[in-house]
């Protein structure tokens, strides 16, 4: 390797002290900036920003993504600050040079089918408390779109230092979500009748009478969103989905499944208390997603034989 790259890698080894696998990253993108630079017949301390965006380009042509690009950036900027620091040169030509935006990834959302897989299983040879609560749990996540922060702040019954409760006569959740904003969830009848018989095996001996968290464990202590998380994910496998499930999947499912039943946007970003509706308009992606899967699936014109 050049020289100068040598010893930028020794100075980021030893007066940097930066981690070994991170001065193995640095060498393996400055290489690149070698070959570059090589093919272009032009001396390190005579790249242009030009040729830095013709490269970058080049990447992004190749298939290489925004975040893969802008990580080699990252290092070929550190490698320019430490030359100009050595007076080697004048200015730094990866200074104001940016990856390629990177598409946003669709939220992953579980098909109909799979989501009503998840809300049907009933673990057998389980302890029927978790197996209440976990139900519950389910429920309402995949049939009010809570987010997990949500959940864990309902109480049994409204307060006035409750976050958030459940009103199981009018069918409602009462939440705080984002930016301290309360809303109303509308409650399902499956959500309800899980609600309901998570609650009567949840106190069978009134010992958790004095507690207002709706969701607890064992000892009587409000669930944290990791553990719903981790009981989430267990439950998923147990229920013979190929992915494991998260909350905000079950959340992504109900305005997916919700959208493309009803086509209203604005109920749909009311339900999950989105402040702007651009936020919500992901979900019209998801929902030509799935109508472009059933086409190609079904039409006898979508493949070419």
């Amino acid at each position: 390797m050049n020289t100068l790259v040598e010893r930028y890698l020794e100075h980021a080894r030893v007066e940097k002290r930066l981690a070994e696998r991170t001065v193995e990253l640095y060498s393996l993108d400055l290489q690149k900036l070698l070959d570059f630079a090589r093919q272009a017949e032009v001396e390190l301390l005579q790249v242009q920003n030009s040729h830095i965006r013709r490269w970058v380009a080049q990447m992004h042509s190749a298939g290489r993504t925004g975040r893969g690009i802008a990580l080699i950036l990252s290092g070929w900027r550190g490698f320019y600050i430490w030359l100009g620091r050595q007076g080697l040169v004048a200015s730094n030509p990866v200074q104001d040079v940016r990856a390629p935006k990177a598409g946003k990834p669709l939220p992953k959302a579980l098909s109909v089918d799979q989501a009503v897989q998840l809300a049907s299983f009933q673990g057998e040879n389980s302890d029927p408390w978790l197996e209440a609560r976990d139900a519950a749990m389910v429920e309402l996540l995949y049939g009010g779109g809570l987010r997990v922060g949500e959940l864990t702040g309902l109480d049994v019954q409204a307060s006035a230092s409750a976050r958030g409760w459940i009103d199981l006569q009018a069918g409602e959740a009462h939440v705080l979500g984002k930016g301290s904003k309360r809303r109303t969830v509308p409650v399902g009848g499956k959500a309800l009748e899980a609600l309901q018989h998570w609650l009567a095996v949840r106190d069978p001996g009134g010992s958790y009478t004095a507690q207002a968290a709706l969701f607890m464990g064992r000892k009587g202590t409000r669930l944290s969103s990791q553990s719903i998380w981790q009981r989430l994910r267990l439950r998923s496998l147990q229920a013979g989905l190929a992915t494991p499930v998260h909350p905000h999947m079950l959340r992504h499912s109900f305005a997916s499944h919700l959208l493309q039943s009803s086509s209203d946007l604005r109920g749909v970003q009311e339900l999950l208390g989105h402040a702007s509706i651009t936020t919500t308009q992901v979900y019209t992606r998801l929902d030509f997603q799935h109508l472009a899967k059933a086409y190609d699936a079904a039409h006898p014109r979508a493949k070419i034989k």
